[in-house]
C-alpha cells in the first residue's frame, strides 16, 4: 500500500474516532458524482451547459423512447394495440441505427441484450 494513501486513512480514522466529520455541511445528502471523463475535455463546458438547460443529445433521447416503447409492449394486452407498438418500436430502432450511422441489434448477443436494456433503463 502506497504510504501517502496509509498515512490518509489513519488520518480519516482519527477524525472520525474525535467526531470531525458530524454536523457537515450536506451530510446525510447523496454526493453529486458527475463523471465526464468520457466526454473529451475541449467538450466539457459544452455538455455542462447543454445539461443544465435540460437538453440531452438526441441519441438518448431516442434510446429512453425505445425503451419505454418495449415496456410499453410487453404490458399491452390488446393484439392490435401491441402491433402498432411494436410497428412504432421498429421505426424508432430504424431512426436510431440511421442516427448512429452503426447498427443498433442485439440479436447477435443472446442473452446479452436483455442485461443491456436493462443497464439502458436505468439511464
Amino acid at each position: 500500500m502506497n504510504i501517502f494513501i496509509k498515512i490518509a486513512e489513519e488520518r480519516i480514522i482519527r477524525s472520525m474516532e474525535a467526531g470531525e466529520f458530524e454536523n457537515l455541511k450536506g451530510a446525510g445528502k447523496p454526493l453529486s458524482l458527475e463523471d465526464e471523463a468520457w466526454v473529451p475535455e475541449d467538450l466539457r463546458m459544452t455538455y455542462r451547459v447543454l445539461k443544465n438547460a435540460s437538453c440531452i443529445p438526441a441519441e438518448l433521447d431516442k434510446r429512453k423512447e425505445i425503451l419505454s416503447l418495449k415496456d410499453m409492449i410487453n404490458v399491452i394486452d390488446d393484439d392490435k394495440e401491441r402491433l402498432k407498438k411494436l410497428r412504432e418500436l421498429n421505426f424508432r430502432l430504424l431512426e436510431f441505427n440511421m442516427m448512429r450511422k452503426i447498427p443498433f441489434s442485439l440479436d447477435g448477443l443472446p442473452g446479452y441484450g436483455e442485461r443491456i436494456l436493462e443497464k439502458l433503463a436505468g439511464l
